[in-house]
């Protein structure tokens, strides 16, 4: 399953309500099960963004649309890396010219 790596720095409505975004994971996490998806780590980080995530997905197209309707509730902004493990990194480079 694809491996997607998100960065996410609060809007000025997400940290206003800050008290309640424990409560929005739990529903982010809830909501990408519903598209066979699954949230392997949250992080809440210090520096330039505010969390980070890890989810494997069923594919771009389903990673997309959550993240879009993700970032239409207002309260983060993202930045989503698409990421390869060791193993997929090894696959490509041995396909290279």
């Amino acid at each position: 399953m694809p491996t997607y790596i998100s960065l996410m720095k609060l809007t000025e409505q997400g940290a206003k309500d800050i008290k309640n975004a424990p409560d929005r994971v739990k529903a982010t996490k809830k909501g990408l099960e519903a598209i066979g998806a699954k949230m392997t780590s949250f992080y809440v980080t210090m520096g330039e963004y505010d969390y980070v995530s890890i989810v494997e997905g069923p594919n771009d197209e389903a990673a997309l649309g959550f993240l879009m309707g993700l970032s239409s509730l207002g309260n983060v902004k993202t930045l989503t890396l698409k990421a390869f493990n060791e193993k997929e990194f090894a696959d490509i480079v041995k396909k290279m010219p």
